[in-house]
């Protein structure tokens, strides 16, 4: 820690305290590159504190290792140059995760650049990462008996209520490009509604794309870029009335607070706030595929996090759909819990939500799979994705899995691999883009 020289009174000090410290950071990797392991076998992480990019000794690195299971290891260290080595192991299949954290000689957090949603960012340097042992082996718990059932009665729903769409055409950013304002009903409280855009193009030409967001209740603006390849419809997840005034979203957003979570209401799959969130998936898909540019063949299903649960709605339910890219998917796997695994930031489990988890809806799809999944996420748990590219029926899938990566935050650079059936490629490390 450099130190300032005190004098010139504040201005002084003011600017010295700009130079009192480097720019540290925490970072962590384990023994192996690919970090899955076998029962029994060692499992070694190594945590180092770097300052400007140069390993450095004396700070005090705390850390909290979790199991599926529910063991807990902690601990604290004063690193030397070389980090700090941690050494445990897994019985039986299941996920480690790793939350640490350093701190300077009087036990304050030391700070850094860090990449906080894709932005850089000064604050607290942590790492937050994990290890696996036999991923392959894990599987969710059964689903409703009458799951398929439910959905035919789901789909009959919606077909009974005519499509009906509202195009209201906007000014684009590509004259070679349209943009409209969607909204139709879905027979939900609330229509489908989104933003849609159409290259200039003949019939039966077009890839087509529908695109989900994550959780909240912002504001949805028309998009300033759109892609002059493909149809993109950038669906909102509630329906919510485009082009209002921000009083509108302020006022939803706080009367939906909390949506998804409501345990009286995810007792039954019919009043579970996910059973018109997935109506409106539906039909956002039957929609797109009315339009005359559409090739009949090319239809993607993508989104990350709560988008990421949609866009695998989308792919199970509708068997148009060609392929899914689904960042950190929400919500896999709700069950975990029930059988010991690490759970994350989600709804409390009721047998009503089953028919909602994206575990089961992949069993039934014949898109091409590509998912993402972070060790240190327990927004949406690495073991939920995992069990979902387990339960993926054919061979047209892959997962890339990212190390010291949380759902908000991205280590710098980050070591990455990808699994598929055919084994593990792409090997190493990435930048924090």
């Amino acid at each position: 820690m450099r130190t300032c020289f005190q004098f010139l009174g504040f201005v002084v000090l003011s600017f010295c305290s700009l130079l009192q410290a480097g720019d540290y950071f925490l970072t962590g990797r384990t023994d192996k590159d690919v970090a899955i392991y076998e029962p029994g076998e060692a499992i070694t992480f190594q945590l180092q504190v770097l300052e400007d990019g140069q390993p450095v000794a004396g700070k005090k690195i705390s850390w909290i290792m979790s199991f599926d299971g529910g063991k807990k290891e902690t601990g604290e260290e004063i690193a030397g140059e070389e980090g700090v080595t941690l050494v445990t192991q897994m019985e039986a299949p299941g996920f480690i995760r790793l939350d640490a954290k350093a701190f300077d000689e009087e036990g304050k957090p030391l700070e850094g650049t860090i990449n906080q949603w894709g932005r850089e960012k000064v604050g607290s340097v942590l790492f937050v990462g994990g290890a696996c042992v036999q991923p392959e082996k894990l599987k969710p718990v059964p689903e409703p008996e009458d799951f398929d059932e439910f959905w035919q009665g789901m789909k009959d729903k919606l077909a009974a209520v005519p499509m009906d769409p509202e195009l209201t055409e906007l000014p684009s950013p590509d004259p070679k490009v349209k943009l409209y304002a969607v909204s139709i009903p879905a027979a939900t409280e609330m229509p489908l509604t989104g933003y849609l855009s159409v290259p200039i193009a003949e019939a039966g030409t077009l890839k087509a794309k529908c695109s989900f967001h994550g959780y909240g209740f912002n504001k949805h603006r028309a998009p300033g870029k759109v892609d002059a390849n493909q149809i993109v419809f950038n669906v909102n997840a509630h329906g919510m009335a485009l082009g209002e005034d921000d009083d509108y979203y302020a006022k939803m957003k706080k009367e939906n607070a909390g949506y998804g979570f409501r345990d009286e209401e995810n007792e039954n799959p019919e009043t579970a706030y996910f059973h018109d969130m997935s109506l409106r998936v539906m039909r956002a898909f039957e929609f797109v595929k009315t339009l005359p540019e559409w090739n009949g063949k090319d239809l993607e299903s993508h989104g990350g996090s709560q988008g990421g649960l949609q866009g695998l709605w989308g792919a199970g339910l509708d068997p148009d759909v060609s392929a899914t890219k689904n960042w950190s998917p929400w919500s896999c796997d709700l069950a975990g819990g029930q059988v010991g695994r690490m759970e994350g930031w989600r709804p409390k489990y009721k047998d009503a939500l089953a028919y909602y988890d994206p575990v089961f809806h992949v069993r039934r799809t014949q898109a091409q799979v590509n998912l993402t999944a972070n060790y240190g996420d327990y927004t949406c748990p690495p073991s939920g994705v995992w069990i979902v590219y387990n339960q993926v029926p054919h061979d047209n899938k892959s997962m890339e899995v990212r190390q010291g990566c949380s759902h908000s935050y991205t280590m710098k650079p980050y070591m990455s691999f990808t699994i598929s059936p055919e084994g593990i490629t792409a090997v190493g490390l990435k930048d924090q883009k």
